[in-house]
């Protein structure tokens, strides 16, 4: 099938999720790629006809469809590569968990970010951001506690995410020093951050 288009932004951490997920999958000479970008304030250049919320990934096919929310299209894209990034039996479990798990932690990410750069500096409250760096902070101890043995599993698309989440936490929130936090889920994310999709999906600076 040819004929693809994904709306993306370089800096999105969930269009990196796509994106690595077609890097590993061998599909990125069937996808087409037109930047777009937008905030909650105003959706700018992405198309609200084929995604209401105005929000980016958005992959169109050729039938005139259209797929978003990036675990769609993850799960759209895993489909034409042969179901190979979402396991079977119990495991299956485990990968939408943690995949469900780092989108948590991107969406309070973002919000800080909106936080201080959407409001007014009048209306910004240092409580909220605190707040949403605390479920980021619980889920990284929780992650540390319980998930090393799968993380140390065969790659699937938990796994991708959770990359994409704790890259996005140092392009964004490195100040915070993660990784002392949490050193095995460094560790682990330094072996991630080596691969080539995600040297290639890297954000800009």
């Amino acid at each position: 099938m040819s004929g693809l288009t994904l709306y993306h932004s370089a800096t999105s951490p969930y269009v990196r999720k796509v994106m690595v997920l077609a890097h590993e999958a061998g599909l990125l000479d069937r996808i087409a790629l037109v930047p777009a970008s937008g905030t909650p304030l105003d959706p700018g250049t992405v198309p609200v006809g084929a995604n209401p919320l105005g929000k980016v990934p958005v992959l169109t096919r050729p039938d005139g469809g259209a797929l978003y929310d990036s675990r769609v299209i993850c799960r759209y894209l895993d489909a034409l590569a042969g179901h190979r990034f979402y396991p079977t039996g119990a495991r299956q479990w485990d990968c939408l968990t943690l995949e469900a798990t780092a989108d948590g932690m991107l969406d309070a990410a973002l919000l800080m970010v909106y936080e201080s750069r959407l409001r007014p500096d009048a209306m910004q409250m240092p409580q909220i951001v605190e707040g949403h760096w605390s479920k980021i902070a619980r889920s990284l101890a929780t992650l540390e506690e319980r998930w090393m043995a799968y993380l140390a599993g065969p790659l699937c698309m938990g796994q991708i995410a959770l990359a994409c989440a704790l890259g996005y936490l140092d392009l964004r929130h490195g100040a915070r020093g993660w990784r002392d936090m949490a050193p095995q889920l460094g560790a682990w994310q330094a072996k991630m951050d080596a691969r080539d999709a995600m040297i290639a999906t890297a954000p800009p600076n």
